[in-house]
């Protein structure tokens, strides 16, 4: 059986490059939709290269924390990426 965390990963795993989805979006995704705080727990947590925890924003359309050097760092590699800030 997957977990919650199995699922939020694969979904995450499928955001394009230049694209995010919110945690609220992941959550509901992943099958429960009151789990958004759950995902930005996961994603903190996430150092695989494969699963792109960078692509998650917040729903207020900031782009919230980042494990890997903080919001400016996860702005910088989204830019990289080909994202266009709402």
């Amino acid at each position: 059986m997957r977990t919650f965390t199995d699922k939020v990963c694969e979904v995450v795993r499928k955001i394009p490059k230049g694209k995010t989805m919110t945690y609220a979006e992941v959550a509901r995704r992943a099958g429960n939709a009151k789990a958004s705080r759950a995902v930005g727990n996961i994603m903190s947590k996430n150092y695989d290269p494969k699963i792109p925890c960078h692509r998650v924003t917040r729903s207020d359309g900031t782009v919230g924390e980042y494990n890997r050097g903080g919001p400016d760092k996860k702005r910088a590699v989204l830019i990289n990426e080909g994202y266009e800030s709402r």
